[in-house]
Order: C-alpha cells, then structure tokens, then sequence
C-alpha cells in the first residue's frame, strides 16, 4: 500500500514552474514522486519544488531528488531544512526555508 502523497502544479512569480507536494516520501511513493518531477520539468529546465507539505521523507525520496539539483530549487520547512542539508543537497542546490 502506497503511502498518501498529492502533488500541486503552478508557476512562481517569474514564470517558473512550482511543484507542491503534500505528505509523507518513502520507497512506497517515490516512483510517482519521480513521475511528478519529470513531468514538472517537462515544459522546462528550471523547477520550484515546494516541499513545505512534506511531514516524512526517507532515503528513497532523497534518492530521487539528487538526478535533478541542477535543475530544482528547493523549499522546505523548518524540519525537512535540515535533513536536506545533512542529506547533502544544501551543497548542491538552493534550498530556501518556507
């Protein structure tokens, strides 16, 4: 059984694409959450991803945003912030706080 995850679509201010996504990430969900990331990235090569609704990531969620640092920017709130910036990805791409 899958654990609940939903996604958002919509564009930033400048016209870059924002992804939303909303629960928790684990090995359960992280091939539709590599999905939602490609086809966000689909019209572009630039990506918001808004993980402020995120209350659970594992290593399998992490695992599928590495491919894509060159390309997302990252908003977390104040508990996922640090797990990625432990997780490396602070090194690697932006990550701004909610």
């Amino acid at each position: 059984m899958s654990t609940e995850l939903t996604f958002t679509t919509g564009h930033d201010p400048s016209g870059c694409p924002v992804l939303g996504a909303v629960g928790e990430i684990d090995m359960s969900n992280a091939a539709a959450f590599a999905a939602a990331l490609d086809e966000a990235r689909r019209d572009g090569d630039r990506l918001v991803l808004d993980l402020t609704g995120i209350e659970y990531l594992d290593s399998a969620g992490l695992a599928v945003l590495f491919p894509h640092v060159d390309h997302v920017r990252l908003i977390a709130g104040p508990l996922l912030g640090p797990l990625l910036t432990i997780a490396g990805l602070a090194d690697v791409t932006t990550i701004r706080d909610e």
